[in-house]
């Protein structure tokens, strides 16, 4: 394997499932710990080892095809170190969740099937793909040509709409955003707003927040505009995976009457590390990840 390793992560009732990607075999592998505990709900890590090596015997005795395919890889742990992991490819993963009897194990297999093949699934490769490509570069930084960009490349092939501007009024849950006959406008006045020091920096990503100039897909696409404009400012970026799901839903709701709590979160998640794939990754993640329903 090379030494820089593609990961990703996908969510399970707020679970993570962590992946390798294998440039050699060209896949992805998932962790087994991590599958068998978001199959069973449970999230102390010991019990979910000694279940796995239980699980692993039994197979094992059973002559399963399970064991045989099972490999070993080195995965990021909590403590910030790499671990030999046992991993599974995407058949051995449904090979496996079929051999646990859980009724979960049925909702994890239509999910893990349906996840990659979803809008979502598609768009998140993209996502990957723009730093492997380094298309990422190409994208003009802090304005509204920037953010179509993105846009219009996440979304290409899936909606329709992809870098458009939005010509219908719409909202989210009691938030109306910018009215569709006022965007052209708004989206001039926020090309023009500052954006040299961190609080301008959120305060403009706040009000193109407030103004979703698209159909759909404005979070993961300003997620992206904004760590752009971090690392050309900057010379940061956010890492998404500090901040919980919760925490930054409700700063974002806050945020138009009062941004302190949102910049008190991403303050908190700065890093310098502008030029690390698994940072950008990871982040990629948890920013699709944000917006999964509860």
């Amino acid at each position: 394997m090379a030494t820089m390793q593609k990961i990703s992560v996908r969510f399970y009732n707020d679970r993570e499932v962590r992946a390798i990607w294998d440039d050699e075999r060209g896949k992805w592998w998932f962790s087994v710990l991590d599958i068998v505990g978001a199959i069973n709900g449970q999230s102390d890590y010991a019990r979910t080892r000694n279940y796995w090596k239980y699980l692993k015997s039994k197979l094992r005795k059973e002559g399963s095809e399970v064991v045989s395919v099972t490999n070993q890889l080195k995965l990021l742990a909590a403590d910030g170190k790499r671990y030999l992991t046992d991993v599974l490819d995407y058949a051995g993963v449904m090979l496996l969740a079929q051999n646990i009897p859980n009724t979960n194990a049925t909702r994890f297999v239509h999910w893990f099937a349906s996840d990659s093949e979803s809008i979502d699934g598609k768009s998140r490769e993209k996502a990957y793909a723009m730093w492997e490509s380094g298309l990422m570069e190409t994208v003009e930084i802090g304005t509204t040509r920037g953010l179509r960009q993105i846009h219009g490349y996440l979304f290409g092939g899936l909606y329709d709409f992809a870098g458009q501007i939005r010509t219908k009024t719409i909202s989210k849950g009691n938030t109306i955003f910018c009215v569709a006959a006022y965007l052209p406008g708004v989206l001039k006045d926020i090309d023009r707003m500052p954006d040299d020091t961190f609080d301008e920096i959120v305060a403009k990503y706040v009000e193109m927040n407030l103004a979703h100039p698209f159909m759909e897909g404005n979070g993961r696409s300003t997620r992206m505009w904004l760590d752009l404009l971090m690392k050309n400012r900057l010379g940061l970026c956010v890492d998404w995976s500090r901040i919980a799901k919760r925490d930054y839903l409700d700063a974002m709701i806050l945020s138009a009457a009062d941004p302190s709590r949102l910049r008190a979160l991403l303050h908190g998640a700065l890093t310098d590390r502008i030029a690390d794939r698994e940072t950008f990754m990871k982040g990629v993640d948890y920013s699709y990840y944000y917006e999964q329903d509860d």
